[in-house]
């Protein structure tokens, strides 16, 4: 297994595949968009692969698929195909904005993927094209619709943005009245791409509960599961749920189980870290499976204790910004 030094096992890794997406959501990058990575600095399948088959040997048993948005990717199910055969692996999730990927729904399935984390932060197409810069909705709603409809693993992905999409925020909740949906309120972070993009966190996890409430006063508390990033809950009579994510509060750090690799193979212990080394260069310079696993070991060794210790002690890429894309959303 993979223990960090505060007694952590790290079992779960997010892979980001490419940095490139079709929408502009402005919380996540400039209107005119990033420089993307070209090809050849991408991590390779078949580096994906390697490395995904030597974590699954040293307890890692979920992987989350990434991006940008994954389905840009050429080739996406071919590396899905070959990923599903691995030894080790319990559960392939993918997190999608929905515009390319109810086509691929049925053959994901017969894969055995089943669980998606569908990224909407507004379900009025309005709205929904002022905070994406595209008219993508209709495309989006109707992955959305397919994957209830397939009884899928489902979860919808809102980053709540004061002036934005408050609007939302008790509509979203009631998609799960009669739906078995789960919805996930995420704080936002200052993860642009821009130099001048600070969000003000006007809306902390607390504020976002206590306006449900102001709703939704017979609100249960529900168990997380374990390592969970979110705080869950059920309106009384409701077959979905609802979830706040306090991804710029962080206090779900002291459970965190995971790590994440960049499309350009950088390995993060920590979304707030700058990165710690790139496992695309240690491969390509022909370093065997056990210099591999020595410097991933010797990473999560490090692991920050929580994420502002992971931002202090930032030395590479200065203050946090960078684009949510180039980390994996």
């Amino acid at each position: 297994m993979l223990i960090d030094s505060h007694n952590r096992i790290i079992d779960y890794v997010r892979i980001a595949i490419t940095d490139k997406c079709n929408l502009r959501c402005f919380y996540c990058m400039p209107e005119k968009g990033i420089s993307f990575v070209k090809k050849q600095s991408l991590l390779s399948y078949e580096e994906m692969l390697r490395l995904v088959a030597l974590l699954a040997d040293n307890g890692i048993h979920k992987v989350r698929i990434t991006g940008g948005e994954p389905f840009l990717r050429k080739d996406f199910i071919y590396f899905l195909r070959e990923l599903s055969k691995i030894k080790g692996l319990k559960k392939i999730a993918i997190t999608t904005n929905g515009t390319l990927t109810e086509a691929y729904l049925d053959e994901l399935i017969s894969l055995g993927i089943t669980s998606f984390n569908l990224s909407i932060d507004s379900i009025d197409p309005t709205r929904f094209k002022e905070i994406t810069r595209r008219d993508a909705f209709d495309k989006v709603w109707s992955c959305y619709k397919a994957m209830l409809n397939k009884n899928l693993d489902l979860k919808l992905n809102a980053v709540v943005m004061d002036g934005r999409n408050i609007d939302d925020l008790i509509p979203m909740v009631g998609l799960g009245k009669d739906q078995n949906v789960s919805i996930r309120f995420i704080e936002e972070m200052p993860f642009n791409g821009s130099d001048n993009y600070t969000p003000e966190l006007k809306w902390n996890y607390i504020k976002i509960l206590d306006h449900i409430s102001s709703h939704y006063p017979e609100i249960e508390k529900l168990q997380d599961p374990k390592n969970s990033t979110s705080l869950n809950y059920r309106v009384n009579g409701f077959k979905g749920s609802f979830g706040i994510i306090p991804a710029y509060t962080r206090s779900f750090c002291g459970s965190c189980n995971r790590i994440r690799i960049t499309p350009t193979g950088l390995l993060k212990t920590c979304l707030y870290d700058d990165g710690v080394f790139n496992i695309r260069d240690l491969m390509r310079a022909d370093a065997n499976d056990n210099q591999l696993l020595e410097a991933i070991q010797n990473a999560i060794q490090h692991k920050a204790k929580d994420g502002f210790e992971a931002e202090k002690n930032r030395k590479l890429m200065g203050p946090v910004g960078e684009s949510m894309a180039t980390i994996g959303g």
